[in-house]
């Protein structure tokens, strides 16, 4: 209820904001609301929606993958972690667009090259959040599992993983942000579909509406996957804390 309220006060906000703006830079929520309908009904939006979210996905999944096994060897290896470190600090300093830019270079106006790109911006954040986890195990179940005898799979499953998962949950979280923000960027650099490349033209013909009726449904439908997917699964994983508390 409180979330509903507060976005409604945001809605109500952009409204007195078109009241007292140009309306060719700021147009209303109505004015917008009809974009999209015209928009959804051409044909255009949802399979747009759809390229970008197969993009996020994508990119997401191999970036928590790779971050997740490179950050759990580095919180747990003391060598992998020096060696490692400063190739993880140069990319969390190298700019965004430099990585995509230097992807279609390299790479070509490609599928992959623009996935890859990035996955490489989201992978050092993924890295860092999981190293920290790693390096946070409680030492004393290590012990335990050594003197029950755990098997590694034992051991991963009931000891290793629950420890991680706020971890992961945190990673999610700011992972799935950053990713559909570089994904938008990289379609409007490279790409021929997509929300980002329809951004674009909307720029370049300077209609806010239309833009504005891209931008709004696919921050929608990230926020629908927040509420409805990560913030569920973020309390699941943290039920046992909240037992043990």
């Amino acid at each position: 209820m409180i979330r509903l309220v507060s976005l409604a006060a945001l809605v109500g906000l952009w409204q007195l904001g078109a009241w007292v703006s140009d309306p060719r830079r700021l147009p209303g929520p109505l004015a917008v609301f009809e974009a999209i309908l015209a928009e959804a009904r051409s044909g255009a939006l949802f399979p747009n929606m759809g390229i970008t979210l197969a993009r996020v996905a994508a990119s997401f999944l191999l970036a928590m993958s790779l971050g997740a096994a490179i950050g759990y060897l580095m919180g747990r290896r003391r060598l992998v972690d020096k060696l490692l470190d400063p190739w993880l600090v140069v990319l969390l300093n190298l700019p965004a667009l430099v990585v995509i830019v230097l992807a279609y270079v390299w790479a070509g106006l490609t599928e992959a090259a623009a996935i890859g790109a990035v996955a490489l911006n989201k992978l050092p954040n993924a890295i860092v959040v999981i190293r920290e986890g790693a390096r946070a195990l409680d030492p004393r179940l290590e012990e335990m599992a050594q003197a029950f005898r755990f098997s590694r799979g034992a051991r991963l499953k009931h000891l290793v993983l629950p420890q991680l998962a706020p971890y992961f949950a945190a990673a999610t979280r700011s992972g799935l942000s950053l990713v559909w923000k570089i994904v938008l960027v990289v379609e409007l650099l490279g790409r021929s579909n997509g929300v980002g490349f329809e951004i674009n033209m909307a720029f370049q013909l300077f209609d806010m509406k239309l833009l504005l009726a891209y931008a709004l449904p696919f921050v929608a439908l990230m926020l629908g996957v927040e509420t409805l997917l990560v913030q569920p699964l973020e309390r699941y994983v943290a039920r046992w804390r909240r037992g043990v508390a």
